[in-house]
Order: structure tokens, then sequence, then C-alpha cells
């Protein structure tokens, strides 16, 4: 089970890397801010894109069933998997197919979810990751900490050594831009020897059944143009109806994400070229449970973006390694619980419920209302650590009672200010852990209003 707080504590031992990390997202914030403050429409698209999302959640399956019909027409191969393990041997058997062994893949959170990069490697097949921070993180055999900007918690003068190691370049060297030529020639190579290339899916369109893939390396070009075979991967809820919709969709993601007009790259793929074939995998793998919840149906509209993180104050200063999730941060703390509720217990709660994750949200889910949610439902399903069970059951017989409430507080301020510092500050305190206690007040509100306002009745 995931233990969040832990894993933060362990982040935060590095306070430099820590508050690099915090400034880093911040930054990335603003971007998205200003970007965003350029569209005097801004909310108006947000309550579009909202709707558009919510009214093909309602009929997603007429939808999913259009865009099969219309990608069939043109040639594309369509398959369903209902789980992970379905999307990575219907993945293996293509490549099978093709008696293939090497594989590029641009960035897909999709199969990271369900463990493919492992999956095939065990099959003896070879897959390279082509998105600069995912080749980074696989370099280093490890997930991604943030869905756009993965390698986000490494400082340049860390991927320099790593390349150093990896790709023979220089020791010492840290400048991007020498690092990131490195990388390019190295990607060049495995885009050239390539048999499979494997996309991820931003928006799959039903009136026409192409696939929309928004890149800013132009990766999943060249791997799709390089292959003989491309796989799209998708989950059910990337669906969109029109091709009229997308209008609204590219002008929120990239503004989201990193602060950008647009992406770089916004490639659309309709049909395989002579010669080549493109598959296109949809994947349910437990987002038809959540359709089942009302109350987290939101959830599936998001976009990918990223947004909640880059603004949430526990994400920046925890990072996204600490979530034990495919997808950290605030969006992460809502879709993972989904899947597994004892498993990621914890996530609901790494939350201040500020609300700024629902605030920037391009398609307004309402973030940290489903955050509440999910803490009652571990409360329900009695799957609260020990310790927050007692905690929260004592705090509920106290707040429920003012006679209680009143006594407790009484003896609070009289015994917070005799006893020892020792008695205060120690392991069972874990607000104290890294904060000071305020100085209790002489008399309680209660006592100061009645004394302050005494023809008022409370």
């Amino acid at each position: 089970m995931i233990n969040h707080a832990k894993a933060a504590k362990a982040f935060l031992r590095n306070e430099k890397r820590t508050d690099w990390h915090d400034q880093a997202l911040w930054f990335v914030r603003q971007k998205r801010d200003r970007a965003v403050n350029q569209l005097p429409e801004w909310e108006q698209l947000r309550e579009t894109a909202s709707q558009i999302k919510g009214a093909t959640l309602s009929k997603l399956a007429h939808h999913l069933l259009e865009f099969e019909r219309q990608a069939l027409q043109n040639g594309v191969y369509v398959h369903w998997a209902n789980d992970a393990e379905d999307f990575n041997r219907c993945v293996l058997k293509i490549i099978r197919k093709h008696n293939a062994t090497k594989v590029v893949k641009s960035k897909s959170m999709l199969t990271e979810e369900c463990h493919l990069n492992p999956f095939l490697e065990c099959e003896g097949i070879e897959v390279v990751d082509t998105d600069l921070g995912e080749r980074i993180i696989q370099f280093r055999n490890e997930p991604p900490s943030h869905i756009v900007l993965p390698a986000i918690h490494l400082k340049k003068e860390e991927i320099g050594e790593l390349f150093h190691v990896k790709l023979g370049t220089e020791a010492g060297a840290s400048d991007p831009t020498y690092l990131t030529h490195a990388a390019c020639a190295h990607l060049r190579e495995k885009f050239l020897q390539a048999e499979v290339a494997i996309t991820g899916v931003n928006f799959a369109v039903a009136e026409t059944g192409a696939v929309v893939v928004c890149t800013n390396e132009g990766n999943a070009d060249m791997g799709v143009n390089a292959a003989k075979v491309q796989i799209h991967c998708m989950g059910i809820e990337k669906v969109i109806p029109r091709t009229a919709d997308l209008a609204v969709f590219t002008r929120m993601l990239a503004r989201s994400a990193t602060g950008q007009a647009v992406t770089t790259y916004t490639s659309h793929y309709l049909k395989p070229v002579p010669g080549k074939e493109m598959h296109v995998i949809i994947v349910d793998n437990g987002r038809t449970d959540i359709l089942k919840k009302p109350q987290f149906l939101n959830s599936l509209k998001c976009i990918r973006c990223g947004a909640c993180m880059n603004t949430c104050p526990v994400y920046r200063r925890s990072g996204g390694h600490s979530y034990g999730s495919t997808i950290p941060g605030p969006i992460g703390s809502i879709l993972a619980p989904g899947s597994d509720l004892k498993q990621y217990r914890d996530l609901p709660f790494a939350s201040s419920l500020c609300g700024s994750c629902s605030n920037v949200c391009p398609v307004k889910i309402n973030i940290h209302e489903q955050l509440y949610s999910w803490r009652q439902e571990v409360s329900s399903a009695r799957l609260l650590r020990t310790g927050k069970s007692i905690t929260m059951s004592v705090m509920a017989k106290i707040l429920s009672n003012s006679s209680h409430y009143q006594a407790v507080g009484l003896i609070a301020r009289r015994l917070l200010a005799r006893l020892p510092r020792k008695m205060i500050y120690n392991s069972f305190n874990v607000w104290g852990l890294g904060r000071e206690l305020p100085e209790p007040p002489a008399s309680s509100f209660n006592q100061w209003y009645r004394q302050n306002r005494k023809n008022t009745k409370l």
C-alpha cells in the first residue's frame, strides 16, 4: 500500500531539490496563466470543453462504435482490450505477426499504466521511449514523475552524468543544447532501426475515425513515418464526436500544460500509408467502473495537461514519485483509488483541498470535491490508517458537542502553556515536526465574544 506521507518525507530531505522542484513547476504555472490571459474567452472555452466531454461520456458506447466503424472503413485495424493484460498481449500479437524485435514509442500514459515496456522486454522486444524526458527516465529505470514533464525532478547536471554513462557524452557536460543533440543522434538511429512505432492518443475523432497525437518534439511522427507498422493506444475516454470539437481542445491543451499557444506538432492519423499497417487499440482497464459512479464520472474528462500538478502545493513539494501511481498529483489522486481503493487509500488525503486544481482544470473537473468524496469512501470502507481512524473518531465526538469542545479547549490552553517542550514536540505530534504551534490564547473566542458582545446572542 502507498504511504504518501512517508515517501514525501524522503523527497523533502533534500531541501534544495524540493525548493527547485517547487519553483520550476510554479514557473510553468505562471506561463500557463500568461497564456490563458491572452484569451478573453477562456472561461467560455472551459465550459464548452466540459460540456463536450460530458455529452460524449453520456453516449460513450455510441461514439466509440462510430469511431470503430469509420476507422475500419479507412483501412485501420481496430482492437479492443478489457484490461492491461489484454492490451499488452494485443500489442505483442501485432509485433509477433511482423516478426519484429525493435519498437519505438512516443509518450503514452496508457502504456505506462499497463506497464507495457517491461512486458515487451520480458518477451525479448527492444522498446525505446523517444520523448526526451521519457528516454531519460527509461535510462534510469524509473517511472515518470509528471505526465507532461516526466523528468522534471532531475537537474541538468544529473542528466549530464547519465548521458555520459549511457551515450558517451563528455564527462561533466551539462549544457542542455549539447545534451539534446546527443540524445537526438542516439534516437535517430533507433528510429531508423525500428519496425514498429507505438504512440498514445490525445483525441480520437468519431466522425472520421482519425486519431490525433500532440507532441513538441515530433517524435511520434518520426516513429510512425519510419516504421512499417504503427500502433495507437487509447483509453475509451479519449474519443470526441467531431473534428470541429478539436478546435476547442487544441487551444486549451498546450496553454494548460506548458503555457504555449499550441503544441509544436498536432498530428492527425487517418489511414495507413500503402504497404504499411495502422492499428488502434481501444482500452478500458477500469474506466467503465468509473462511469458507474456519478460522483467520480467527471474525472474521465481529463485531457492529461498536468495543470493541476503544476499548481498543487502538495505535489510541488512532495514530488511525483511519492504518489506511487502512474498519474500523480491531484488528478491521479482521484483516478488511482478508482482502480484499487485499498492500495491508494492515502492519495485522497495528499491535498490541502485549496481548490486550485479545480480552478485551473481546462475541462472543469471538480477535483478537490472528488478528493473529499474519496476520503469519505476510504472512511466508509474502514480503510483509514489506525492512527487517523482513532484521531478522527475522537475529534468527531469533540466537535459534535459544544460542551466537550469548550472543555477540551480549556484544558489544551492551560496544558500547552505549562508542559515541557519535549512533551509537545515529539514523534506523536506530526503537525509540530515541521512547524511551531501557535501560542495558546488566554481565552477562547466564545469567551471573548461573550465579554465583548454582551448584547448579542450566540
